[in-house]
């Protein structure tokens, strides 16, 4: 028993026994402190709703546009400019993308490793790309080249030179090349409308720029787009028609070639609407070659050239005559002995045609007949009759650098005035004038505008009595038989009508007897006219120079397969082939 008190009073070893803590009460500081501190987050946090408050109160459309101005962004969206097409939907103008080179004077060092490096990606010489980049550092841009193929920015581009970039733009391209060029025109290396419709309607082609307003992060990354607007542009639809146009560049350009001439010009409207199917000149231009496009061959010579359109305009004076019932069709004119003197000028036919009618005045051409008839009408009676046909005046077609030509009544107190304006000295009218004149012939005696668009209303007014008009063309149709001035200006199967014109030109001395114009204008078919044609040949150097030998069979042929592409159907039996028997093909 003993032995168990000592065990119970000696401590283990090793083994320590925990005290119990003693119990304490809560201190009334700590739990000050801690109230103090949530009061105090309160209060502030009362403050800044409160502040908050106050400032969308009485700031908050400020704040709103500070916080836009640093977080969104309007972005532009370039317009792609619009296409241009014929009549059928074929594509005339088409904008593509392409690339351009730039650097940033600022940023690029370029050292001579790094210059001939770019030089031979843009495959220029390394001077020139110095030239570019220049040496004033003020700039934050420039060119190094524009339209830029894709491999040629991609080389660019792989070469990772600070300060040196690639970017895409639109470009235009034709695809009727020189064909077309004189309608559609060109632009710059801009886009910017430079010639022709691309010119005309630049603005509407142009269209306007969007825009896209986004909102970005503070490392500049689009989080939400806020707002979009396309951008607008037009396309255009011309009346032309690129058929025809195709047809009538590549006959008029043989026709100036094989006559050895300066320049040619046609001009082909439809005869219901005034619309113009197909506009061609030589020498001409192809938009697409940038190089070497320059200034040559851009001039719009269908519009631009004036010409004195010589007997061309002799069918008006007939009509004139016929209006003032001075003569009939069948009555006689005596042109002998083939001259006919003015004071001191001397009007003269190549030969003496006698007593003929006034059919046959103009059938043969004869100066001599013309000018008797317009002598023996009042003085204004031709002049007037000319004006209401649109001689001197716009034609309507609103291609940029059209002339209207010169028609005065300065010269009709005198005689040979008067009868020089009958058989078409004196004034001067362009091919697309010539055209239009005779378009009251194709519409029995209306006056139409021309028009470059498709479907585009224009003006219409009567201008002549349609049983005169219809006199006039029936004249008109014995020029292209046997016995008058262009037998070879008849299409092969189809009637046509219309007047040739051999015109001196005007040279240091006064009229060159070695320098001519040769005209034909004319529709087809006779009785129902669907095209109505014009062609000039300027100085044609080799063979003939009359309008019945050069221009006239340029009608024909254009005219032939116009008119078949447009789906009218013959008029005429087309002629036998000499290579043909009977029922048999050879």
């Amino acid at each position: 028993m003993a032995l168990n008190r000592l065990r119970r009073r000696a401590p283990r070893r090793g083994v320590k026994r925990l005290r119990e803590p003693p119990e304490t009460s809560p201190r009334p500081l700590a739990a000050w402190r801690h109230h103090a501190v949530l009061g105090l987050f309160a209060l502030g946090l009362a403050g800044l709703g409160a502040r908050a408050g106050y400032l969308v109160v009485t700031e908050g459309e400020f704040l709103e546009r500070q916080g836009a101005a640093r977080a969104v962004r309007e972005l532009a969206l370039p317009a792609h400019r619009g296409m241009i097409f014929d009549r059928n939907g074929e594509p005339l103008a088409v904008s593509a993308p392409m690339h351009y080179a730039w650097v940033d004077p600022q940023l690029a060092r370029l050292t001579d490793i790094q210059v001939k490096r770019l030089a031979n990606a843009l495959e220029m010489a390394p001077e020139a790309l110095r030239r570019r980049v220049g040496n004033d550092e003020s700039r934050r841009f420039a060119y190094l080249a524009r339209r830029l193929p894709p491999a040629v920015a991609a080389r660019v581009r792989g070469l990772g030179i600070a300060g040196v970039g690639v970017g895409r733009a639109y470009h235009r391209f034709y695809p009727a090349g020189e064909a077309a060029a004189h309608v559609v025109g060109r632009t710059d290396i801009d886009d910017m409308g430079q010639e022709g419709v691309e010119l005309a309607l630049d603005k509407q082609l142009a269209g306007a720029p969007g825009k896209k307003r986004v909102l970005r992060d503070n490392k500049g990354h689009v989080v939400k787009v806020l707002e979009y607007r396309r951008a607008l542009a037009q396309d255009v639809r011309l009346a032309l028609d690129l058929r025809l146009q195709f047809l009538a560049y590549r006959e008029l350009k043989a026709a100036v070639e094989h006559h050895g001439a300066t320049s040619g010009a046609l001009v082909m409207l439809g005869a219901v609407t005034g619309e113009v199917l197909a506009l061609a000149n030589q020498p001409s231009f192809n938009p697409n070659d940038w190089p070497n496009r320059g200034v040559t061959g851009v001039r719009n010579r269908a519009i631009a050239d004036l010409y004195e359109p010589g007997s061309t305009v002799k069918p008006l004076t007939v009509l004139a005559a016929l209006e003032a019932g001075a003569h009939a069709p069948a009555s006689i004119v005596d042109t002998a002995p083939g001259y006919f003197r003015i004071g001191a000028k001397t009007i003269e036919d190549p030969r003496d045609l006698g007593a003929i009618t006034v059919a046959e005045v103009l059938a043969k051409s004869s100066q001599v007949g013309i000018a008797k008839i317009a002598l023996a009408l009042a003085p204004d009676a031709v002049f007037n009759v000319f004006q209401r046909a649109g001689l001197g005046d716009y034609t309507g077609c609103d291609l940029p650098g059209e002339a209207t030509g010169i028609l005065n009544s300065s010269e009709l107190d005198k005689a040979l005035g008067r009868a020089a304006l009958a058989y078409g000295y004196g004034l001067t009218v362009s091919p697309m004038q010539l055209a239009r004149a005779y378009l009251v012939f194709a519409n029995a005696g209306l006056r139409k505008e021309v028009a470059m668009l498709r479907g585009a209303p224009g003006h219409v007014e009567r201008a002549f009595a349609a049983r005169h008009v219809a006199a006039v063309n029936d004249m008109m149709r014995a020029v292209l038989a046997p016995g008058g001035t262009a037998p070879a200006g008849l299409p092969a199967s189809y009637t046509a009508a219309g007047k040739t014109g051999t015109v001196r030109k005007v040279g240091k001395s006064g009229y060159d007897d070695t320098a001519h114009v040769a005209f034909f204008a004319g529709f087809a078919p006779a009785a129902e006219p669907r095209i109505v044609l014009v062609v000039a040949i300027n100085e044609p150097r080799r063979g003939p120079t009359g309008g019945g030998q050069v221009a006239a069979p340029v009608f024909a042929r254009v005219a032939e397969r116009a008119l078949r592409i447009l789906g009218v159907p013959p008029t005429v039996a087309p002629p036998a082939r000499a290579d043909r028997v009977e029922g048999v093909a050879a």
